[in-house]
Order: C-alpha cells, then structure tokens, then sequence
C-alpha cells in the first residue's frame, strides 16, 4: 500500500466513522437553540474561511455576505537571495464572493496568472448537524475559468471555447470537535484546450483538507490534491501547509505551497513545482466580510 493510499484510506475511514465519535467541546452545544430543541442544530466554523487554502472549503457564507478575498503567492524561496527569496516575483487573485442564502453562494474572480477569469457555485444540500442529524456535510461545487491571454499562434483560427475550461467538486466533511475538522473533496477538471494533442482534457483529484486550532484566534491548515488520473505531463500533486489568524471580520492566512494558480483548473493543471524538493512559495489570504444584505 503506498503513502498516498495509506493517508486516503484512514482519511475515508475517519469521515466515515465520524458518527461514532462524540465531540466534547462546549462550543458545539452551545449551537442549540433551547427554545428550538427540536430543530437542527448545525455544526458551525469547521474552517475559518470558505477556502482551506487553495481549494473550497466545506464553510459558507451567510445570507447577505459579501466576502473580499485577496490571494497572493510569491516566488519560489530557494531561487535565494538574487530574488530576495521569491519576494521580487508575485502572483494574485483578488475574487468577490457572496452568499445568496446561508446555503448557495456565488463567487467570481481574476488572476494575474495567465489573466484568467473564474466563477463558481458553491450549494450545500446536506448540513452537518450535533443534535442527532447528518454527521457529515456534502456540498457541490461546479465552475468555469476563462483564459484571456493572447493567443500564442495568430495565424490559425482560434475559438472562445478553446479559452475555457469547467470543473465539479463534491465536498464530504466533518468538524470533530472544536479544535478538528477534515474533508474529502473528489474533483472533476475538463479543459477543451490541451496544450499537446495526445493530453488528456479530463483530470481527476482528490482534495485533502484538515484544520487543527492551536489557540481561540490562530490554526494550522493543510491541502493536498493527489492527482488520481489525467495528468498534465510533468505536473506535481499540489500541496500547501498554513496557518490561519483571525482579527475580527478579517481572517489572514499565512502558507506555504508548491502552486502558482489560485482557481481549481490553474493549481490541478498547472503545478510543476516539486513541494518535497525545496519548491516552495511563500504566500498568504486575506478575506474580509461584510454584511451587505439583511440577514434571515
């Protein structure tokens, strides 16, 4: 059995053994509503953001909330001190997310790598629950990326649709306890532009994210995507490893990843980087909420 199946294989068993674990932190019960005994009481705050790092998380917005994200990723640090250790060299993300309901929210957004254009919908028809409900959540996530660079041959005719590409993303996961929460997320990436012609446009991953608090305000973070099938040759599975600070209304990460694309089809296609030989970028999130809407 090899790393990657080991770490899969106890990940599966975890979630779906979630129910039988009883979590005793009072932050949970303090989610039920004693005038309300009989309706649900959801789990709440799995993740400090909608994003584990790169990929979604299983949080998200409330109804009327607008949330202001801001992805940055610097160079490699051991190009060394002629790059000032990856601070010279940047790429970022800014990206507007809102929550129509406290379950469906909509995002779009734009990176300077390959000047990409993104948008998602993000619906959770299944909510966790600690008062006797569904002991997981499942979200779906379906979304599209358009490339927007010049074309690199002007002389053959070009199509729109060579310039996009869609992915899906089914998110299982589960808050432990108040200091715990791990999901499983099975991705679906097409692209109808390949850059050699025996490529693969379909790739398939799985995401890997894990949260564990350290303090009231502070938690480490981890996202791993192994690359199931498909793979863009000479691609590396992404992987990146952070801690989370939260400050009121903002929530700031700090990471470290061996990816440049910040949207599912850019960090699943199109990270060559070897995380565990040293390719490492230094980056962080900063995602700020407001309350644009009126609340249920």
């Amino acid at each position: 059995m090899t790393t990657i199946t080991r770490i899969l294989f106890f990940a599966c068993v975890s979630l779906l053994t979630g129910n039988v674990i009883k979590a005793q932190d009072q932050d949970l019960l303090k989610l039920v509503d004693s005038s309300k005994g009989t309706e649900p009481a959801w789990a709440a705050a799995a993740f400090k953001s909608t994003r584990v790092i790169n990929g979604q998380s299983m949080e998200l917005l409330g109804k009327g909330v607008l949330d202001v994200r801001i992805l940055h990723r610097f160079g490699l640090i051991n190009d060394g001190a002629k790059e000032l250790f990856g601070l010279d060299q940047a790429s970022m993300r800014i990206g507007l997310d809102y929550g129509i309901t406290s379950n469906l929210t909509v995002g779009a957004g734009r990176s300077t790598l390959n000047k990409e254009l993104d948008g998602f919908v993000k619906w959770r028809p299944i909510r966790q629950s600690v008062n006797g409900g569904s002991p997981v959540s499942v979200i779906w996530v379906s979304g599209v990326t358009v490339h927007t660079m010049p074309w690199a041959d002007t002389t053959r005719k070009n199509k729109f649709s060579s310039r996009v590409a869609y992915y899906h993303e089914v998110i299982i996961g589960r808050k432990f306890s108040n200091a715990f929460s791990l999901q499983l997320s099975p991705i679906f990436v097409h692209r109808n532009l390949v850059t050699n012609a025996d490529d693969e446009n379909n790739t398939w991953a799985l995401g890997i994210g894990g949260r564990l608090k350290l303090s009231k305000r502070t938690a480490f973070v981890v996202d791993y995507h192994p690359i199931l099938s498909g793979r863009e040759p000479g691609t590396k599975d992404p992987l990146s490893v952070g801690f989370d600070i939260e400050t009121g209304g903002h929530v700031f990460q700090l990471h470290f990843s061996n990816s440049t694309g910040m949207n599912e089809k850019a960090f699943l296609t199109g990270t060559y980087d070897d995380f565990w030989k040293g390719d490492i970028r230094f980056g962080f999130n900063l995602s700020r909420v407001f309350q644009v809407g009126k609340k249920h």
